[in-house]
């Protein structure tokens, strides 16, 4: 009898282990993207320049490579208003802003951000020379209709209160670090240094700013890894990610080297560049997310990536890699599933394993796509047209600065050691 219900128990713990739904942890990802026109629509270009408030004593500002500000209004008692608004709608929510404050005396105001039809998505960072920033104190923040969950628009607040203390020397309040195109292409010189890294423009945007790729190239090879970054203006830590990888796989490290001797590196750093200096939420200059344009190529950005690969491909190159970084609510992979991309596709699951071994602090989940056509993003062209396993890399916008740097390291490092084992 004892014996009997022993096995019953074990049974019913087998039976409950089976049946049971494995419990979903952290971010799950965006859904399915819907199939849009990306004919160019209007935008509307903000106005820069300066606001004076409080008899000419207190000044804001946007008038800067990737500032936003759309409305500043003063409540009296050391108390103002701003307002945030998109480039042009429908749009993602990403409430993009970036100004910068001052005062001929000093003090402490407070500040209301409000946003278009949008709540606060961006944790406010602060600077006193635009290129190193932290986040702002939290005893100065203040959540005001606080919303609900662990992800996504609905769970942050719909505005927020600041406080800052100004004076004479204006301080940066931005959604991210401030990366326009001065600042990348200043980075990318810094790079071009070493005799075997090359920067030329392969196209120009909508208003005409260059489309810069960085080669990276120590002889006549004729296979390839491609990467872009900043489709998406906001998507700063992406960027960050991508700035490490970049300078890993062109660093002084055996591997590295090993690396270049058999394969050329691509990089388009700044996909969007008229979106990143004008502070837009989400879109070109052509109101369109470029990462929907990778079917019908209906904007210069997307045309100029697109010709060059056709051309790296009529020369005989093979592109063996490609990763479009970007940034989301928290860290994800979005691969192209394995029953489409079969043993060509085990390149970017293998990365994918390797990375999350190596850095088990931070979970990461993966979410495959079955779908690949219409192109319409990156990944699927670069697979569909090029046959080049590919995957878009998000990080979190809150992810740590110093562990962005370590994936990025981390990432590079892991597909040098595969990229090397597939020869």
């Amino acid at each position: 009898m004892k014996k009997t219900i022993i096995t019953v128990v074990i049974c019913m713990l087998i039976l409950s282990c089976k049946n049971q739904e494995p419990i979903a942890k952290g971010y799950q990802g965006q859904g399915k993207s819907a199939v849009v026109s990306t004919l160019s629509k209007p935008v509307q270009k903000q106005w820069k320049g300066v606001w004076t408030f409080d008899n000419e004593t207190v000044f804001f500002s946007n008038d800067f490579e990737s500032g936003r500000l759309n409305g500043v209004v003063f409540d009296g008692n050391d108390h103002y208003t701003t307002l945030i608004t998109a480039e042009n709608t429908p749009v993602n929510v990403s409430p993009w802003y970036a100004f910068k404050v001052w005062s001929n005396t000093p003090k402490t105001i407070t500040i209301k951000m409000t946003y278009q039809d949008s709540r606060s998505r961006y944790y406010p960072k602060i600077s006193t020379d635009g290129l190193h920033f932290t986040p702002l104190d939290s005893t100065n923040f203040t959540s005001i209709n606080q919303g609900s969950g662990s992800f996504g628009i609905k769970a942050v607040p719909e505005m927020v209160e600041i406080k800052v203390n100004i004076n004479k020397s204006p301080i940066y309040i931005t959604a991210q670090e401030l990366y326009g195109s001065t600042r990348v292409k200043s980075w990318i010189d810094s790079l071009a240094t070493k005799d075997f890294i090359s920067t030329y423009e392969i196209g120009k945007s909508k208003e005409q700013r260059a489309m810069n790729l960085m080669e990276v190239s120590t002889g006549d090879h004729k296979k390839a890894v491609m990467v872009i970054s900043r489709q998406h203006p906001p998507e700063v830590t992406g960027f960050l990610a991508m700035k490490s990888f970049i300078e890993t796989l062109s660093g002084d490290s055996p591997k590295a080297q090993k690396f270049r001797d058999n394969y050329d590196l691509f990089v388009v750093p700044l996909m969007n560049p008229d979106g990143v200096d004008n502070g837009h939420w989400r879109h070109n200059m052509g109101g369109i997310d470029l990462n929907r344009d990778w079917q019908d190529f209906n904007q210069p950005e997307t045309q100029s990536v697109r010709d060059f690969l056709v051309k790296k491909e009529s020369e005989g190159y093979e592109f063996v890699f490609g990763a479009d970084f970007h940034s989301t609510w928290d860290d994800i992979y979005y691969p192209i599933d394995s029953t489409i991309t079969g043993n060509k596709g085990k390149i970017v699951f293998d990365w994918i394993n390797n990375i999350t071994n190596r850095l088990p602090q931070k979970h990461t989940n993966v979410k495959p796509s079955t779908e690949i056509k219409p192109t319409m993003v990156s990944r699927n062209y670069f697979y569909v047209n090029h046959h080049m396993p590919a995957i878009v890399f998000e990080l979190g916008d809150n992810t740590p600065r110093d562990f962005l740097k370590e994936k990025g390291k981390v990432a590079a490092e892991e597909l040098m050691d595969l990229l090397d084992n597939k020869d």
